[in-house]
């Protein structure tokens, strides 16, 4: 049975907000200051990689969000698209 574009099965690293990475990083922090003094020292490591990484992620969020409001909404607060809205086909 084949997969479908982006079904989960299509071994593709999942998107997180930002508010997530946030939140797993404060799991992983928790999860680190919990482990055991005799805790295999590769899976204390990787949980150590994934820490770093999220923090430099989260680093490089800020700069990669757009400034606030700018190109958002028009004047009158409408919210105009910058696409051709899509056409259903007429049925006939």
């Amino acid at each position: 049975m084949r997969a479908f574009h982006g079904q989960m099965s299509d071994n593709q690293p999942i998107r997180r907000s930002l508010a997530e990475k946030q939140k797993q990083l404060r799991d992983l922090r928790e999860t680190l200051a919990a482990m055991k003094s005799h805790t295999a020292p590769t899976l204390r490591e990787s949980v150590q990689k994934r820490i770093r990484q999220l923090e430099a992620e989260l680093a490089a969020a800020p700069a990669m969000k757009t400034p606030a409001g700018k190109g958002r909404d028009t004047a009158g607060g409408a919210r105009t698209p910058s696409y051709s809205p899509r056409r259903r086909p007429e049925r006939g």
